[in-house]
């Protein structure tokens, strides 16, 4: 057998950063199909879909991806890791009862907190209160406690969102008219019910596409499944398979691009908690060691700067009526080149997804 290919982290870089369309912005794809290719966008709060489909997509605007959302097409929902995330309709239907094992994981651990709790009977309940109409959690939980007095409220909002496929109707998620969070289920608000758990094989194919090359560590990472290697040695006679430098198998689709580690990588503004840097137990490929975890603090985390493909810093914006601001904080100096480039692609962000009349782009101090 013929030593595996070792891929260096920028090699790594570069192959995901094409398949994740940040290399340069595609005109081949519209929002819906971006969001199917992505296997969903990172959703916790209602901007970030908006940003990120602005930093792979040539021509995007915030209505597109409005519209899609109102008309059902792209739904919130709770699905890998258990958070939020945008996905189509056909993919909440199936990805959805994909992890419903980690989400039974999930609510094991609050089983002591839900004593006397029926969750046949709790899922029926919550059931037939959302589907007649949308419910707040918090209107959930008022309910569910009168039932049972003795468990944990949070524990009994936690076992409503793992036992059901809950999503947020609109006008949550909608760019500049989102409400507030409320919950019916995903064949009430779609009109057809979900198919049988499917086989994990093609969604670890579409993780290759997106995220690849990867181990299956990786997946399991983006994913929040475990088992997953036996899948990947399924898979291993129509996959290529290359080694990282610490020696971990890669798996990768035969014909998916890996470009040469040189190739330019223009600055990205990407929103929090996008996936690139959240789906690989090994975010080296993205995150350089010295800057391991410095794109959060606490649970919060800030929006990020990508600069040759890699974390370079962080930035917010400040949006007044007429006038806004977007403030960059990087890690390090960086040269009058590269800040050029930078500005030039934050003016850009200010002048398409701002209705700003005027605004500046600011270099803050490095960020310690």
């Amino acid at each position: 057998m013929a030593p595996q290919t070792t891929l260096t982290p920028r090699a790594l870089n570069r192959a995901t950063l094409d398949r994740q369309h940040l290399l340069r912005r595609t005109d081949a794809l519209g929002p819906k199909e971006a969001v199917a290719h992505l296997v969903g966008l990172q959703a916790q709060n209602v901007k970030p879909p908006y940003f990120a489909l602005w930093a792979r997509l040539a021509g995007f605007r915030p209505e597109q991806l409005s519209a899609l959302i109102e008309a059902r097409e792209l739904v919130r929902i709770v699905t890998l890791r258990s958070t939020i995330h945008l996905h189509t309709a056909d993919d909440v239907l199936t990805l959805r009862p994909l992890v419903q094992a980690a989400r039974d994981r999930e609510l094991k651990q609050f089983r002591g907190q839900l004593e006397g709790v029926d969750l046949e009977r709790l899922a029926e309940t919550v059931r037939g209160l959302v589907e007649e109409r949308p419910y707040t959690m918090k209107e959930i939980r008022d309910v569910l406690s009168e039932q049972w007095p003795d468990a944990t409220p949070f524990a009994l909002s936690l076992a409503a969102r793992c036992a059901l496929p809950l999503v947020q109707v609109t006008p949550r998620g909608l760019w500049g008219r989102s409400g507030r969070v409320a919950l019916t289920t995903a064949e009430h608000w779609l009109g057809r019910a979900p198919g049988p758990v499917p086989a994990p094989d093609d969604t670890v194919l579409r993780y290759l596409a997106a995220f690849g090359p990867a181990s299956f560590k990786d997946m399991q990472t983006w994913a929040g499944l475990t088992r997953l290697g036996e899948v990947f040695e399924r898979l291993r006679p129509v996959l290529v398979t290359f080694r990282d430098e610490n020696g971990v198998e890669l798996f990768d689709l035969p014909d998916a691009p890996r470009p040469d580690e040189d190739t330019p990588a223009p600055p990205r503004f990407l929103p929090e908690f996008d996936n690139l840097l959240l789906s690989h137990a090994d975010r080296t490929r993205v995150i350089p060691a010295e800057h391991w975890g410095r794109s959060w603090k606490g649970n919060q985390a800030f929006s990020t700067l990508l600069v040759d493909g890699f974390l370079a810093g962080v930035w917010r914006l400040e949006e007044g009526k007429e006038h806004a601001v977007l403030t960059v904080q990087p890690f390090g100096s960086l040269s009058r080149a590269r800040r050029d480039e930078v500005a030039a692609e934050g003016e850009r962000l200010l002048a398409e997804m701002t209705s700003a009349t005027s605004y500046d782009v600011r270099f803050g101090d490095v960020m310690g």
